[in-house]
């Protein structure tokens, strides 16, 4: 069976500069990559070249052995969170119905089958009890349960998410984190997951693609986060520390401002990911 996302020599770059290149990978199903990197480095990117919204400068990438970019209901996608407007009309089982709409347009009824792929995404998120409440006055954990709820409802074999905790509080973080891994290892749903931050997730990963100055490193969290890795990626000495259970990934003040000016990491950061 073809994997769920390959990417053979991948690249993008915008004119001389390159966000990454000579990507090669293959996820399995039901696998939980992680996509860290500082602000600018080019992870929602990759999310738009594998919904094929951004072309590739060079190699190629594939959903299932299909070339990206075709209207396919096997991919899911989590969109970066936005908040609604409290007037807003739609509720939520509204927006999920959208994931099974398509891009049809207009009213339509739909069939008994449809809403009850619609009722068990909701079940499956625990989102039944405000499903009839307008989406605009839901909280931002609310919200964010109703958009996974809405990428998969189309039963996705790829679930791409593009920083699916931003904004969200530790219970919340949890609890999207949750039913996003409980969806791989029930259903064998391959995960992208774009964060900025691994702790929440660092139970649930099994790689990590690590994307910084035009270059990149892909492997297990324990192979990808050590000293000597993170500092040969940036390009200068950063430290990985373990504190209480959680990675910290640290890097001189000065070398940290040299960096940002032309990587967008955190300007005087000393501190690149907690």
């Amino acid at each position: 069976m073809s994997a769920p996302l390959a990417a053979h020599g991948a690249a993008v770059a915008f004119g001389d500069r390159r966000l990454w290149g000579g990507l090669d990978l293959e996820l399995a199903a039901g696998e939980f990559l992680a996509v860290l990197g500082p602000n600018g480095a080019g992870k929602s990117t990759f999310l738009r070249a594998a919904l094929g919204q951004q072309p590739l400068s060079a190699g190629s990438m594939s959903v299932l052995g299909r070339p990206v970019g075709r209207p396919d209901r096997t991919v899911g996608y989590v969109p970066q969170q936005k908040s609604m407007g409290a007037a807003t009309p739609l509720r939520a089982r509204d927006l999920v119905g959208l994931g099974v709409d398509g891009g049809r347009y207009g009213l339509r009824r739909r069939s008994r089958a449809e809403r009850a792929r619609i009722e068990e995404a909701l079940a499956a998120v625990g989102a039944q009890a405000y499903a009839d409440a307008p989406i605009g006055l839901l909280s931002g954990g609310e919200q964010q349960r109703v958009r996974i709820a809405q990428a998969l409802v189309g039963d996705p074999q790829l679930l791409l998410c593009d920083e699916p905790l931003l904004s969200l509080d530790l219970g919340h973080q949890r609890a999207v984190s949750a039913v996003i891994d409980r969806r791989r290892r029930e259903h064998g749903t391959a995960v992208v997951f774009v964060t900025h931050e691994i702790n929440p997730v660092l139970d649930l990963v099994d790689r990590v693609l690590y994307i910084a100055g035009g270059r990149h490193r892909l492997g297990t969290p324990a192979e990808v986060f050590t000293s000597a890795s993170l500092s040969d990626l940036y390009g200068t000495p950063v430290d990985v520390l373990t504190v209480q259970g959680r990675i910290v990934v640290v890097g001189t003040p000065d070398h940290a401002l040299a960096a940002s000016r032309h990587h967008d990491l955190p300007a005087g950061a000393g501190a690149l990911h907690r």
